[in-house]
């Protein structure tokens, strides 16, 4: 099927928000329907990195910490942002590191997504990190009541099932590497 031509048009913009990670920009538009209307966008100034770390015993890592914008603790694959002018590995490979403590000598990238294109242009990038080697982690102040916890990756993937992991990049990358080895 051919995907169809942009149908909305932009009429102007307008900067309401702007801090070293995000930016908001208010557009009038023209919407698909031909009226006139407001979107919001967020722009995101890091890619989203997620890790799903696996050792030969099968065991995986989460990371937990205090989300602040849901008021509640999370349960998560390895992540963080990368810059968009890093490439995306190196992203992966310094996250791992930094939060979990470990490296890793076997890399693959497992699945690119758009985290919330509703209203923000976030990229992200799910990859699946073997032969591990554990070391110290290297947290950033904003990490500092970061949990790391090392478990089965089948234990991990009932958490998903069961709804006790909710952070999308983790979804995405725990059932992925689940279907990856055929799990399902």
């Amino acid at each position: 099927m051919n995907e169809p031509t942009n149908q909305w048009t932009t009429l102007s913009g307008r900067e309401v928000y702007d801090n070293p990670w995000i930016n908001v920009t208010e557009y009038q538009v023209i919407n698909p329907g031909g009226k006139p209307g407001i979107y919001g966008k967020v722009h995101f100034k890091n890619k989203a990195i997620g890790i799903v770390a696996l050792d030969d015993k099968d065991n995986t890592w989460l990371v937990g910490q205090w989300r602040y914008p849901l008021n509640e603790w999370s349960w998560e694959i390895p992540e963080g942002g990368g810059p968009h002018e890093t490439e995306v590995l190196a992203s992966a490979q310094r996250e791992l590191r930094e939060e979990a403590g470990i490296t890793a000598a076997k890399w693959t990238l497992i699945q690119r997504t758009h985290l919330s294109n509703s209203v923000s242009d976030e990229e992200g990038f799910i990859f699946l990190a073997e032969d591990l080697t554990q070391g110290e982690s290297e947290l950033e102040d904003s990490e500092a009541d970061l949990k790391v916890w090392k478990l089965p990756f089948k234990d991990a993937l009932q958490m998903v099932l069961d709804g006790k992991i909710t952070d999308s990049l983790s979804v995405m990358g725990l059932l992925k590497v689940s279907a990856m080895r055929k799990e399902f």
